[in-house]
């Protein structure tokens, strides 16, 4: 597996894992929550590469990006309440 593609998976889990300490209730909305940063970083780090942005990389990962990305699916994902 390569360096970048396990950070980001730590990124995006360590983001869902705090947004469920901050707003979230139940185990059921700690799998949500951990499933929907990972997505939302895996988003954003596409949308960086498609973007050609260069803002903040660490290799080919574009973590600005990806991390805002991540940050705006938890909070959708909180507003649906899925």
């Amino acid at each position: 597996m390569p360096p970048y593609l396990l950070l980001s998976l730590i990124l995006g889990g360590i983001y869902g894992t705090i947004f469920h300490l901050w707003r979230g209730k139940s185990v059921k909305d700690l799998v949500i929550y951990l499933i929907t940063g990972i997505i939302g970083f895996i988003i954003g780090q596409a949308l960086g590469n498609l973007l050609g942005l260069r803002i903040f990389l660490i290799g080919p990962l574009h973590i600005i990006e990806a991390t805002v990305i991540s940050w705006i699916s938890l909070f959708v994902a909180q507003w649906l309440k899925i």
